[in-house]
């Protein structure tokens, strides 16, 4: 193919003669193109004939060729830029998809135009915002671009006056500041566009209005904040989800910022990346994940077949990701675990659990939950935080990620356990989601409060729990809805006979400073069904294993083993 001299950043004698190499390479790739095989040592010829392979209209040539790219140690600089340089949308997805790539395969992010107007990155945020639609709109996406505004409007006034005042969710307050928190209220501006983002044609608007070169630009002036670069590859995540969109988001320079950011030693950072290019990897990613859906592994192609699903479901006050963290080390009582402190699994379903079963497809779903609506992070519409409404939300999106095209096991915590017996209550009763029952192949549940949990009945400490959210209502101790619930679930359990084992708390939980109390006692925990074990751990370190060979971890990974025998065998 032709090389411009703008392309290749060279002089045109030395393009002339690049030309030359390509075009006789080309050729013998061409004659050549019949054999599966080439001479390794003639690496120029190799080159073109893996980039011409990585074209090929059939698949299985194509995705040898981007392994073969990948694989290959012995590239020189100049050829790996020759990669980065002519290759397709589709094969730099595929190498930013791949294990240990050399960054070199691609081309940093274009270079981007000039601020209009020389306006501040929050007032270019806050224009954006402005330019999308505010009519007919999620309430939630309402409440959080109001917000957004209204907090950008307070720093310009912050400008005049020097005074910035902070509204958010609590209580209102003021503050002189000597310097404008022009973070906070990108983080705001953010947190309304990942909203928005979840919206298609929103999506097309914010592509149209050049967002993914401004998000672009924040990423790279806010370097040092991982909150605010999470939040923009949340967004780029989102958007990727339709296809019509790759194009743009290639051609802004997504695909190399996600293929460093997916070599970050910080799990959540790592998975955000995963999921946005799994997204984009239309030519070995069937599913698609949303928002709040992230496969821990695996995070990069593969030849391993995966053969069944796990999946995790976090309760209250949980997250994706640090609710299955390992139990957290104390340096002074542990001195031997401090020394080891390199091998703490920031998530143990991500390393143990996909090094002992690397078969496995491991998913971890996050969704909001709050023990106060003073600490709602979206106020409106309370019916969106019952377990009801976010059963069907969850139900939609696992779905889309495949849920129930394999053998499944369900993992939950705490609330996340009545999350998932509603989940497989809703799936029963839906034709639609027969496959999701019909695969499920076992539950554990550690510390479920199956029988409702005393947190809902204290107010001591105002701060938390003077105004119960509408989840801690939910668990109200003996409450009718759970005991419904838990009805419903035994009597279509018992007919689909797959395996439970639960696990219960037996030390009190510290909540706040004041409160102090067994958050799911032994009989709240006993489902009336399978095996339960009582642990000596409280309520939040109950899926937190203190290491990997301990009791907690290596039963669980037997009930795993032990459920899905026949599809992981040796």
């Amino acid at each position: 193919p032709p090389l411009s001299c703008y392309e290749i950043n060279c002089s045109r004698s030395e393009a002339q003669e690049l030309l030359l190499i390509s075009r006789s390479c080309w050729k013998l790739a061409i004659l050549v193109e019949q054999f599966s095989t080439f001479d390794g040592e003639d690496h120029e010829c190799a080159l073109w004939l893996l980039l011409k392979r990585s074209q090929s209209e059939d698949k299985e040539v194509r995705l040898q060729a981007v392994q073969d790219l990948a694989n290959n140690s012995h590239w020189h600089d100049y050829q790996y830029g020759t990669v980065a340089q002519t290759c397709d949308q589709r094969t730099a997805i595929g190498l930013a998809r791949s294990k240990d790539i050399d960054l070199r395969f691609f081309l940093p992010p274009p270079p981007l135009p000039k601020i209009k107007n020389d306006y501040p990155i929050e007032d270019e945020l806050r224009l954006l915002l402005v330019s999308l639609p505010q009519t007919g709109l999620d309430p939630c996406v309402q409440y959080f671009t109001s917000l957004a505004l209204r907090e950008s409007s307070q720093t310009l006034a912050a400008q005049r006056g020097g005074l910035w005042c902070f509204g958010g969710n609590g209580l209102p307050y003021c503050e002189t500041l000597s310097k404008i928190p022009s973070e906070t209220v990108e983080l705001f501006c953010l947190q309304a566009l990942v909203q928005h983002s979840k919206v298609s044609s929103h999506c097309d608007k914010i592509e149209a209005k050049g967002g993914l070169q401004l998000l672009q630009r924040i990423y790279q002036l806010r370097k040092d904040s991982a909150k605010i670069q999470r939040n923009i590859i949340r967004i780029i995540g989102n958007m990727a989800l339709d296809e019509r969109l790759h194009s743009s988001i290639v051609r802004a320079g997504w695909v190399s910022v996600l293929a460093e950011v997916m070599k970050s030693p910080h799990v959540i950072q790592s998975s955000h990346a995963s999921r946005a290019l799994a997204n984009l990897d239309r030519d070995t990613v069937k599913e698609k994940y949303p928002d709040g859906v992230y496969v821990l592994h695996p995070q990069y192609r593969s030849s391993q077949p995966v053969r069944a699903d796990i999946l995790f479901v976090h309760g209250l006050l949980g997250a994706a990701f640090k609710t299955w963290r390992q139990q957290d080390i104390d340096r002074r009582l542990d001195k031997k675990a401090s020394e080891g402190e390199e091998d703490y699994s920031q998530c143990w379903p991500k390393t143990w659990l996909a090094s002992d079963c690397p078969a496995l497809r491991i998913i971890s779903v996050e969704y909001d939950t709050h023990l106060s609506d003073w600490k709602a992070k979206c106020p409106v519409e309370a019916h969106r935080k019952s377990i009801a409404y976010r059963s069907n939300e969850l139900l939609d999106k696992l779905r889309a990620a495949g849920i129930g095209d394999r053998p499944l096991v369900w993992v939950s915590h705490s609330m996340g356990g009545l999350l998932v017996k509603k989940m497989l209550v809703d799936a029963s009763k839906n034709p639609e989601m027969d496959k999701i029952v019909n695969n499920t192949r076992g539950i554990i549940f550690y510390s479920v409060p199956h029988h409702g949990s005393q947190l809902a009945e204290y107010s001591i400490n105002a701060r938390y729990l003077l105004f119960p959210s509408v989840e801690v209502k939910e668990l109200s101790k003996d409450s009718p809805a759970l005991k419904e619930l838990n009805d419903d679930f035994l009597s279509f359990a018992k007919d689909k006979k797959f395996s439970v084992l639960s696990f219960a708390e037996t030390l009190p939980t510290h909540i706040g400073s004041m409160i102090k109390l067994h958050v799911v006692p032994l009989e709240s925990a006993k489902l009336g069904i399978g095996d339960l074990i009582p642990v000596d751990v409280n309520h939040l370190n109950i899926c937190k294993p203190k290491k990997k060979d301990a009791f907690l971890y290596q039963r669980t990974l037997k009930f795993i083993q032990d459920v899905l025998a026949q599809e992981l065998g040796d």
